[in-house]
């Protein structure tokens, strides 16, 4: 078996759509699996809705993905230009073939495709008029995914508009022939478009390379496939919101493809390892944002601390957090660290974290209501202050059982100290460790917090 060769061939038209992704990725992870090549070839020849900024989109959404192309735009290749607009010469030449083979002809302005096979005349009642039909044998295709598919063309069909521009059915089987494409990995709408394309690669002589239609991707709520205008259809919100590519990724192998054992959390080799053709479902995959969510905070809990950091710091700036200036960086590492495993996931870190950076801070009244429902919570916060002024600072154990002696001997519980304490220095009732809270903060800030408070009524 000759080597395998793969490819997406996006349009530049909109922003990276969440199916796009996940076909490219099937794509790259066949040729990654067969040790085959993934070719990105881009699809530019619509002059009025493509645009470099969206051109940009791809690569930067493929890279930030990891889905790194063996041929294509910005690595070259052997087989370039990888873009439609610039193969204008080349599609020129194949459609003189068809000419000159009796397989192309001109009508209305525009050239057609002529289907072989015995021709008639039938009245079209949706079209109220006569039309040529032709009696043509099916095409067969051995889809990877769909099975024995048949379909029969039965009308020529349009090649190149009566603008001068190619279709996409006559430039697609062009470049795929001159790419040497083996296998066609694309979406279960494009099966229907799969007939006219096993036509004219019979009619350029050439191999019809192997199908694989793979199942769509339906909105979260509702029936139909998900579009560009769902929520959580784009990549860009994704990396807007500071999710991990390798979250994503991961999330995208299993809409429509499991590797049989029920696991789901996998590292990208062992998907490479295990990913086939034969592994993927016929049945449409349907889009759930909270297991997405859930896969993210998977590996968000497992992210090493620099890239944790690293990851917030780029949300940050997006954000524009610290416009006003950024925290001292080992500050704001060690509020990180301790951020790192109670989040949900990145986006949570602006508003999970703003009391470490400011003393202008809100009291939240629901948790300040709640904490001064039982008891006399002020005295707690004073015998905190008194037995804070000399713990040791360096140590959350250390500090967590000095609070819980306290409460022993004075007769309560260490969740009555912490309520009215985690109030004092941070103004509501949920965050990060409370010692580790006083230890990041430091005894002076601690104490100026709580004394705050007290001194506030």
């Amino acid at each position: 078996m000759s080597q395998v060769r793969v490819r997406f061939a996006p349009s530049p038209t909109g922003f990276f759509h969440i199916g796009s992704a996940r076909t490219a990725l099937f794509n790259w992870l066949y040729a990654r699996h067969t040790g085959g090549v993934f070719v990105l070839r881009i699809e530019d020849t619509d002059k009025e809705r493509n645009s470099e900024q969206f051109l940009n989109v791809i690569y930067d959404s493929l890279t930030w993905l990891g889905m790194n192309w063996d041929e294509g735009p910005k690595v070259g290749g052997d087989y370039g230009p990888y873009r439609q607009s610039e193969r204008t010469d080349l599609y020129k030449a194949y459609l003189q073939k068809l000419l000159d083979a009796g397989r192309a002809y001109e009508k209305d302005g525009a050239i057609w495709f002529k289907l072989l096979g015995e021709r008639y005349e039938v009245f079209d009642d949706h079209r109220k008029k006569m039309v040529t039909k032709v009696k043509n044998t099916p095409a067969v295709i051995e889809d990877h995914i769909r099975g024995h598919v048949e379909r029969t063309e039965d009308e020529d069909f349009v090649i190149v508009r009566s603008d001068g521009n190619p279709v996409f059915h006559f430039v697609n089987v062009v470049d795929d022939i001159a790419m040497k494409i083996t296998h066609v990995i694309r979406g279960e709408d494009h099966l229907s478009n799969t007939s006219k394309h096993v036509e004219l690669f019979k009619a350029f002589g050439a191999p019809v390379p192997e199908y694989a239609h793979i199942p769509l991707i339906l909105k979260q709520d509702g029936p139909g496939k998900m579009s560009k205008r769902d929520k959580g259809a784009l990549i860009e919100e994704y990396q807007q919101r500071g999710f991990l590519p390798e979250a994503l990724v991961n999330f995208l192998c299993l809409l429509g493809w499991n590797p049989k054992d029920d696991r789901e959390k996998m590292p990208i080799e062992e998907v490479i390892r295990l990913f086939d053709l034969p592994g993927v479902n016929q049945s449409n995959a349907r889009f759930d944002e909270k297991k997405l969510a859930h896969m993210n905070l998977a590996y968000l809990l497992e992210l090493p601390l620099d890239r944790f950091v690293e990851q917030a710091r780029a949300y940050f700036t997006r954000q524009g957090t610290f416009a006003a200036g950024w925290p001292d960086a080992a500050y704001l590492r060690e509020v990180l660290a301790i951020s790192q495993p109670k989040i949900k996931g990145i986006d949570e870190l602006p508003a999970y974290t703003a009391y470490f950076f400011t003393e202008d801070f809100p009291i939240d009244a629901k948790a300040r209501e709640k904490v001064f429902k039982k008891g006399d919570p002020f005295a707690r916060l004073r015998e905190l202050a008194t037995l804070l002024a000399t713990a040791d600072f360096s140590s959350d154990t250390g500090l967590e059982e000095a609070i819980k002696q306290l409460a022993e001997k004075n007769g309560f519980g260490f969740g009555d100290y912490q309520a009215i304490a985690r109030l004092a220095v941070s103004g509501t009732n949920v965050g990060p460790s409370l010692t580790a809270m006083f230890r990041v903060m430091g005894r002076e800030r601690t104490l100026a917090r709580i004394e705050r408070m007290l001194a506030a009524g």
